[in-house]
């Protein structure tokens, strides 16, 4: 069988990046579980876990390049130096990874300091994903097929007139798969590509690494300070890392509409916009609308990433929807990077509890717009919908 193996330290989301310098800065004592979640109740070969444990134990030999380092430096010159040689002189450590198989079940945890662990995820379920379509021995399309779907994807988006980057990393069919994605994305000069949330690939193609933060940095913030004041002190340590750099806020971890009660008028006008990951979204486009009217804002000169589950169809309706109302741009993932004539994966990883200063643990929960979305200890689930007063 292929060995499946990382290229690059920075084969990662961008946001992991942003987080983890932020994290470097003001959080370096820290400790913080992850889980890995199995949305899909996908069945796991014989061996699996074996052939997982050998990826992981290789990701220990990824270091970060002098190329890498400068590349980081000249394109993101919000990243502290410090934090840049810090990364360079990082290592993961697979012994902060377990990984059980029982039957055709997988569990994967990853526990220690929030600074280190941070990095595992997104590689983490990139390499599930590879690995499950190699074990399995599943037929993917030509790489012909692959790129002449991307091309038409990118012209459909260009006609639209819509900026679209590509955030399918952490769900993607391969790595040789997401470089002809990227191959066909960047072919026509004229097009509205912007860029790829994969730093790596960022690199190699010479287009814009784009992410913010991710869920966990509000949900850290939940632990850490609770539930009501979560939004508010974790886009206020957002703001004093990044100085306006960077300035896209996830809006519902806890929910849009509590999201929208802390951000007011001094973080609408801080961050650059918004980004929608769950539930309706027109519904979203019009209260952030809305939103930002109400706080005296012309919604134009703001915009939102819409990055749920979109499709060609889901873009058009939105990009429909919102023309001449709202600034809008659009990250497509699993679409692009795992349309190959297979079912796609559907599995993540979160942070699900962080160690208090009693040395207990402290459960994380998500509670998106999207109500089977919810992700947590059902007994911290109520307590923050009692808190939050959500119903």
């Amino acid at each position: 069988m292929r060995e499946v193996r990382l290229n690059s330290i920075l084969d990662n989301d961008f946001y992991k990046i942003t987080m983890q310098n932020a994290v470097v800065k003001l959080f370096t004592n820290e400790i913080v579980k992850y889980e890995f979640i199995n949305r899909g109740k996908h069945e796991f070969p014989e061996g699996f876990a074996d052939e997982l444990r050998k990826s992981v134990n290789a990701m220990a030999e990824l270091k970060l390049t002098k190329d890498e380092k400068k590349y980081l430096k000249v394109t993101c010159p919000y990243l502290a130096l410090p934090y840049l040689d810090f990364l360079e002189g990082f290592h993961y450590d697979p012994s902060e990874v377990k990984i059980e198989q029982i039957g055709n079940e997988l569990k994967v945890s990853v526990e220690g300091l929030w600074y280190r662990t941070i990095l595992w995820e997104v590689p983490l379920l990139a390499l599930i994903s590879e690995l499950h379509y190699e074990m399995n021995h599943l037929e993917r399309q030509t790489n012909e097929e692959v790129i002449d779907k991307t091309v038409e994807k990118a012209v459909h988006l260009t006609e639209l007139g819509v900026p679209f980057a590509e955030f399918g990393t952490r769900r993607r069919h391969s790595y040789k798969v997401h470089r002809l994605v990227m191959d066909a994305l960047i072919q026509d000069k004229k097009s509205t590509f912007t860029g790829t949330s994969n730093v790596h690939l960022a690199m190699l193609y010479n287009v814009k690494p784009i992410g913010t933060h991710a869920h966990e940095w509000f949900m850290f913030h939940a632990a850490e300070f609770g539930f009501k004041m979560a939004n508010s002190i974790a886009l206020e340590n957002w703001v004093d890392v990044y100085r306006g750099d960077l300035g896209v806020a996830l809006s519902d971890t806890y929910t849009t509409e509590v999201f929208f009660q802390q951000f007011d008028k001094k973080f609408a006008k801080l961050f650059d916009g918004v980004r929608h990951d769950s539930g309706d979204p027109l519904e979203f486009a019009d209260k952030t609308i809305a939103h930002y009217q109400k706080q005296g804002i012309n919604p134009l000169f703001k915009y939102i990433i819409f990055s749920d589950g979109l499709n060609l169809e889901k873009v058009e309706e939105i990009t429909n929807y919102c023309k001449g109302r709202i600034g809008i741009s659009f990250g497509i993932g699993t679409n692009l990077t795992n349309d190959v004539g297979l079912k796609p994966m559907n599995i993540v990883m979160k942070l699900i509890s962080v160690k208090g200063i009693n040395n207990e643990w402290i459960p994380t929960v998500k509670l998106s717009d999207e109500k089977g979305k919810y992700t947590g200890d059902p007994k911290m689930i109520e307590l923050a919908k009692e808190f939050l007063r959500i119903k």
